[in-house]
């Protein structure tokens, strides 16, 4: 048997590929979305297509690439040494058409030993509208579709592939700059990851790969045994499909026994005709960081951490879409993030925090550079307040929980590529939620457009609050403000709104639910507070009763 400290040394190796890969991806892409938030997951597999390792990126792409690789596989069949396949057929990728999936076999001395998978996301295909998709009704509105296609056969670019996505496309140059990035982060992949096999032999590498997941699934399995067992439901709402104005509710129940986690989204909506309804590969993502969080956080994930997990969806539901279904607004899957952790505080409310914000605020601008004349669409996610917890406050402005590794776009990469002004950013005076424990503070964002455009919101929770727990209050929801001040003024959820050299829009990110009584509150904490700009004088005063 290999001695400990070479399972450790083959272990880190691995990791280090996948981080050498994520270093190659940052530094060659052109796309602010992917080397300035980290818009990507990228994953590690052996030959038998089990996780073995994985950079930081999007929290929720934890383990999206599982359920994307083995569809792609299956479909694309047997490769060679230098394929390279795309994949982006949303039932199969775990995620919406502009999460490219790119996917490659690693061999060593001729035999295949391992695979590699680089997911981000690209900013045009041909999808009926530029930049973001919010209310296409069907697949076939969100642009060029891969089932899983060969874009490198043996070591050399498919010329009519390529072709074919550079005429689809409205950014050709930033696609095709996307895509070679990814092409580089796979090839320095193949080489790390080949170079441990040519070192160690493949015997030896297969050896530690099933000691270190096997070790992973007893972690797993010890820690579910330690949490409480039984089963909870919790609902929570999306604000609409972006088609009709109704909201869509979402039920789900978490069940822990005889050594199970089980998440079970019966009850929640029927597939809707708006883009929200959520691939089972990205439901699946969801669940696996809800339950990575609060099992094993401290350590470095494999396809053993996921053993006790199972999730349910009907098919043709809004947790598990089908053809044809509408996937472009993955917002159902950050939602539901915390639809899990609401259903699981009702048994675990000593270890858990009231809700965050509840939503990643996402927004965008789409139009001609006045110095390039070529189209631009950047985007960014705007952070939220984290609930307050059974012992602390929560932070904030915070990235939501979904996206923890990601990173919001620099005010100054805005206003350079976009036609985007900001006026204001700053922390929301009282936008947490009170508490014995408050939730962390939202952000104001105040925007005036110096060009004409399009100014697009993507959120889904601007109409129900924020959840609290154990007395402690609710935040004001979410708020996206178009043409404050005028008589045009309008509050809007997701929305394509044109925009004029002129034109301003706030946005206001909700703060986290509060946790416990706040008459409880510390005196002192609240004077704090109240220095700090977190809560102001009048809401220490009527909420807290202390003068500040």
């Amino acid at each position: 048997m290999t001695d400990g400290a070479t399972v450790e040394v083959i272990r880190n190796h691995l990791v280090s590929a996948a981080e050498e890969m994520r270093a190659a991806l940052v530094r060659t892409a052109f796309n602010p979305v992917i080397y300035e938030v980290h818009d990507f997951g990228i994953s590690v597999y052996d030959r038998s297509l089990r996780l073995v390792a994985e950079s930081t990126g999007l929290s929720r792409f934890l383990g999206a690439n599982d359920y994307s690789i083995r569809k792609g596989v299956e479909y694309v069949g047997e490769l060679a040494e230098g394929d390279v396949v795309l994949l982006n057929y949303p039932y199969w990728n775990a995620a919406h058409s502009y999460d490219a999936t790119m996917f490659a076999p690693v061999f060593s001395d001729g035999e295949l030993v391992a695979y590699l998978c680089i997911r981000a996301h690209w900013m045009d295909l041909g999808a009926k509208d530029p930049g973001y998709v919010l209310d296409s009704t069907d697949m076939h509105q969100e642009g060029l579709i891969f089932p899983g296609t060969k874009v490198y056969a043996a070591g050399e670019p498919v010329r009519d592939i390529l072709e074919l996505i550079r005429f689809n496309s409205r950014m050709p140059d930033l696609v095709l700059g996307d895509f070679n990035a990814q092409i580089a982060a796979l090839r320095t992949g193949e080489r790390r990851v080949a170079e441990l096999f040519t070192h160690y032999g493949p015997a030896v590498v297969d050896e530690v790969v099933d000691r270190f997941v096997a070790a992973a699934e007893e972690s797993a399995a010890e820690a579910v045994a330690r949490l409480p067992q039984g089963s909870w439901t919790a609902e929570d709402w999306l604000d609409d499909d972006g088609v009709t104005e109704d909201p869509i509710l979402m039920r789900c129940t978490v069940t822990i026994q005889d050594g199970t986690f089980t998440v079970d989204f019966a009850g929640s909506s029927a597939a809707v005709p708006g883009p929200v309804n959520l691939p089972i590969g990205s439901t699946i993502a969801t669940c696996r960081v809800a339950f990575k969080a609060i099992t094993t956080p401290g350590e470095q994930t494999n396809a053993g951490h996921f053993a006790p997990l199972r999730v349910e969806a009907e098919p043709g539901t809004l947790f598990h879409a089908v053809y044809p279904a509408a996937t472009f607004t993955q917002w159902t899957g950050t939602v539901a993030l915390e639809l899990i952790y609401k259903a699981l505080a009702q048994g675990m409310p000593a270890q858990l925090p009231a809700s965050s914000g509840g939503d990643v605020p996402g927004f965008m601008m789409v139009g001609v550079h006045p110095d390039t004349g070529s189209m631009f669409a950047v985007s960014n996610n705007d952070p939220v307040g984290w609930g307050g917890s059974p012992d602390h406050d929560g932070i904030g402005p915070a990235n939501h929980l979904c996206q923890t590794q990601a990173r919001n776009t620099p005010v100054e990469v805005l206003e350079a590529k976009t036609g985007m002004f900001f006026e204001r950013v700053e922390v929301r005076t009282d936008s947490g939620g009170a508490g014995t424990f408050r939730g962390g503070c939202g952000l104001r964002r105040d925007i005036r457009f110096v060009t004409d455009g399009e100014f697009l919101s993507v959120i889904k929770k601007t109409k129900s609050a924020p959840w609290a727990l154990d007395g402690g209050r609710s935040p004001e929801p979410n708020q996206v403000v178009v043409f404050p001040g005028t008589d045009r003024e309008k509050r809007v959820s997701t929305k394509r709104t044109p925009v004029r050299a002129g034109d301003r829009i706030t946005l206001l990110t909700a703060g986290g639910g509060g946790h416990g009584d706040p008459s409880r509150r510390d005196p002192d904490a609240v004077r704090h507070d109240v220095q700090e700009g977190y809560v102001s004088p009048e809401a220490a005063r009527q909420v807290y009763g202390v003068i500040a």
